[in-house]
């Protein structure tokens, strides 16, 4: 792990956040290279989980009103068990701490972290005691507008922002499920003691879909394009499986169609990314493990040097959040799903009077009335009682009439349930990383290489001059310009021997080098040097863009594109 992170820093991947004034554990800033290798996942991202699903993608602040997060339980629930020393004063997340001293999965809880510090004597790492644990919320704080102002939060995921939108959203896809919406931004948790590098920020990257469905429907038509991969599990008593999607299903252990899905093309698309699929696995969130909002959740999980760590969270959010802010904000964010055919029921509907609920309620008449008017209730039901602005109110007999009608009903009013893939941008290009990272021995020397994958290469190709005489300065120039107005990401390099700049650029992981020599001033051809192998192809400078652009979009060899010259 050492070594892979002394390269990122080195060639300006990435590095600590503050450097100059000491630092701050969870902030990292991406350089040059890992800023672009992080954009390139995105947009692959887009590729696969905006372009091909029928989904849309928006953006919405990274700050919140408080009343968001009181609606989805974020400001009672987003709570990590911390512990701290009376001696030193430091703090440690509880569970974290202990599984580093004892080797214990403890419960994430208040009773369960307490009585295993008293049952193993447990002490901080000066050798002090420890006060007694407590909960801490995760939000950072922050308030909006002078004075007073009202108070807010940083958003602790993007997710709340798409069920703030909700009907916005649904206008826009005309009420018709199943739709999808997707967020790419930043998000914040003032974690308590991160002590991972860029496995546990403050602040990172967020990639999420919410995927809208119908509450009783739990297949989907596209299942079949994944329903033979096999894939790794770890369901929820940690039994292992090695199964196709489809068995997994038909073992039921994997609830649905729907989970099965977005776990098959989130696979396929951490393999595309660079993701070694020997070190990838997908285990189920144990019972007293799941979010408070899901009532399944499965993590990708990748093996790096820090262990398996998560590095996608796919989740079934049901109707929670749809309905929190619906009771929360006074707003209906349920669709109204058609019938195929319209059906006649008998039903007991309330008729409210608006004359008596006028005078009394005033501000209130008109929301009430609206409530009272989708409610069912017995015929002898003496009073009603309404969830308004998170307040119960109790309204009389006296306000309203219930009759029993008979009404030809053409659809029904439900909150859809939500599918969530939420994918850690960061920890994914870590992973990417190291899972790229190799050595191979190159003429008698070792040899550092980065093997990504060509599509998310920060630099796609390099331009070098055999000699850093100005006929081949000029030329190698002259081509670096025809490649980026290609849209190829392109750098030029003159500084050193021309070994020493292969071995930069295999490093970095480019995966071809275009080489200026002599042959290059004699017939306008140059050589194509592919990372991997170390194989050239020379080729006309006419053919050169048109070759790249194929190479870089596919895994083909490079020999499909001229004379192999030297191995």
């Amino acid at each position: 792990m050492s070594e892979v992170i002394e390269m990122l820093i080195r060639r300006g991947f990435l590095w600590q956040s503050f450097e100059i004034y000491g630092g701050m554990a969870g902030f990292i800033d991406y350089g040059p290279l890992g800023n672009g290798l992080r954009r390139k996942l995105e947009n692959l991202w887009r590729e696969y989980f905006v372009v091909n699903e029928r989904a849309v993608e928006i953006d919405t602040p990274t700050i919140g009103v408080e009343d968001i997060y009181i609606a989805s339980g974020h400001a009672t629930s987003f709570t990590d068990v911390a512990i701290e020393c009376k001696k030193c004063g430091r703090v440690y997340r509880a569970d974290h701490y202990i599984k580093e001293k004892l080797g214990i999965e403890a419960d994430e809880t208040v009773e369960s972290v307490k009585e295993i510090i008293d049952s193993f004597g447990l002490k901080c790492e000066c050798e002090g005691e420890f006060y007694e644990p407590k909960p801490l919320n995760l939000m950072f704080k922050t308030k909006i507008g002078p004075g007073r102002g009202k108070k807010g939060y940083l958003r602790p995921e993007t997710a709340q922002g798409i069920f703030i939108a909700f009907k916005r959203i649904a206008d826009y896809f005309r009420g018709c499920l199943p739709f999808g919406v997707a967020q790419i931004g930043r998000a914040y948790r003032n974690e308590i003691s991160p002590r991972q590098g860029v496995i546990r920020l403050r602040e990172f990257n967020q990639a999420e879909l919410e995927f809208f469905v119908h509450p009783d429907e739990r297949s989907h038509p596209g299942f079949s394009i994944y329903a033979n991969d096999r894939v790794k599990l770890v369901d929820k008593n940690g039994r292992e499986h090695n199964l196709t999607l489809k068995e997994a299903i038909e073992k039921r252990i994997i609830p649905n169609q729907i989970l099965a899905y977005f776990m098959g093309k989130t696979r396929r698309f951490l393999i595309k990314a660079g993701i070694d699929d020997a070190k990838l696995r997908f285990r189920q969130h144990r019972d007293d493990e799941r979010a408070h909002y899901a009532s399944d959740c499965w993590d990708a999980e990748a093996l790096t040097s820090y262990g398996w760590i998560e590095i996608v969270g796919i989740a079934d959010r049901g109707d929670y959040d749809l309905c929190r802010h619906s009771k929360y904000s006074g707003e209906d964010l349920s669709v109204f799903v058609p019938f195929k055919e319209p059906v006649r029921v008998k039903r007991r509907k309330i008729f409210p009077k608006m004359n008596k609920i006028g005078p009394v309620f005033r501000q209130r008449a008109k929301r009430i009335s609206e409530l009272l008017s989708s409610v069912e209730a017995p015929l002898d039901v003496e009073y009603v009682e309404l969830e308004i602005d998170g307040e119960t109110l109790r309204v009389d007999r006296e306000f309203f009439d219930i009759r029993e009608v008979e009404e030809e009903i053409h659809g029904e009013k439900v909150f859809p349930h939500v599918i969530e893939p939420s994918f850690g941008l960061d920890r994914i290009t870590f992973a990417v990383l190291e899972h790229s990272f190799d050595r191979d021995i190159i003429e008698g020397e070792e040899r550092r290489v980065l093997r990504l994958k060509r599509c998310i290469a920060p630099v796609q190709v390099a331009v070098l001059p055999l000699l850093s005489k100005k006929n081949f300065e000029e030329k190698a120039r002259e081509i670096t310009v025809m490649l980026k107005n290609a849209g190829i990401f392109t750098e030029y390099d003159d500084s050193g021997s021309i070994g020493r700049r292969y071995r930069r650029f295999d490093e970095i992981g480019t995966p071809f080098c275009v080489t200026v020599d002599h042959q290059t001033l004699e017939d306008n051809t140059v050589t194509i040097r592919d990372r991997d192998t170390t194989r050239q192809i020379r080729i006309e400078l006419t053919a050169l863009v048109p070759a790249l652009n194929e190479l870089l979009a596919t895994e083909k060899d490079i020999s499909e594109f001229g004379v192999i010259f030297k191995e």
